[in-house]
């Protein structure tokens, strides 16, 4: 059983707060996790985050930098964590990840932040996905954030800028790389499970307000993959739209793509998954 203590910010004195001891105390010690959302001070990673402290998970959340603290607040009062990282940063999110390593081992991560456009579409969507699950001590269950769009993706890496510099891949190049990931993931690590998510498009920032589908829909999938015992939740290298598994591109599953994939992560980030 996880030790409950005393401060809310990675980096402190402990990671969780009274709140969570009484949540802890709610919640069946066999159902209790503790889950690291990335980009979680806003959209689905906050509306996840809400629905998972509410349940007496412990929930570690991030945020871009100090100043986004405030938004967390409310449910850092209730026994979640906060770290912070600027995921279009390769240094910071190599922090990112010691911060999330300080804390203790997570049972789930949900690689949950996105941009829609810009230099920082790859580094973000893609690169950063890639070093926290090379460098954060290996989670029970893994989700990734993808898109439908993922199918408009172009499955070639020559050429490519990674780091952010110019605007070197769409964002459906982008989630089309995620998604690989976490079909890789689910090949070369039997023993977890992981899986992706296309939330639909949903009114969030990102999404516009006119975005037609359900927000609540949009985050329930990564919550139920994060926590649920359901035979279906139990499977991994799905590709997943409101707990309906779907089919994604062909090229999420070619392993030539996804060893091609890896190595050029690898060689621009200096870090190997292992």
């Amino acid at each position: 059983m996880m030790e409950p203590a005393s401060a809310s910010i990675a980096g402190g004195d402990s990671p969780f707060g009274a709140a969570s001891v009484q949540a802890a105390q709610a919640t069946s010690t066999q159902t209790m996790k503790r889950i690291f959302i990335t980009g979680s001070s806003d959209g689905l990673g906050l509306a996840a985050a809400k629905t998972l402290v509410a349940g007496g998970h412990k929930v570690v959340m991030h945020v871009r930098s100090k100043a986004r603290l405030e938004t967390l607040n409310d449910l850092m009062d209730k026994g979640a964590v906060a770290t912070i990282g600027d995921l279009s940063n390769l240094d910071q999110t190599k922090d990112l990840a010691r911060q999330v390593n300080e804390i203790g081992r997570m049972d789930v991560v949900i690689h949950n932040a996105g941009v829609s456009s810009g230099p920082p579409v790859l580094p973000i969507n893609s690169v950063a996905p890639y070093v926290l699950t090379a460098l954060i001590e290996r989670p029970k269950r893994l989700i990734y954030l993808s898109s439908s769009m993922h199918a408009g993706g172009t499955p070639k890496l020559d050429g490519i800028d990674w780091s952010g510099c110019i605007t070197s891949g769409s964002y459906s190049d982008s989630k089309l790389f995620v998604t690989t990931l976490a079909m890789t993931a689910a090949r070369l690590w039997p023993d977890l499970l992981s899986n992706s998510v296309d939330p639909g498009w949903v009114p969030t920032k990102m999404g516009g307000a006119e975005a037609p589908d359900d927000l609540r829909l949009g985050h329930l999938t990564q919550e139920w993959l994060a926590i649920s015992n359901d035979p279906e939740a139990l499977t991994s290298g799905g590709y997943w739209h409101h707990q309906r598994r779907s089919e994604p591109s062909a090229h999420v599953y070619d392993e030539d793509f996804q060893e091609r994939l890896l190595d050029a992560l690898a060689t621009v980030t200096g870090v190997k998954w292992t």
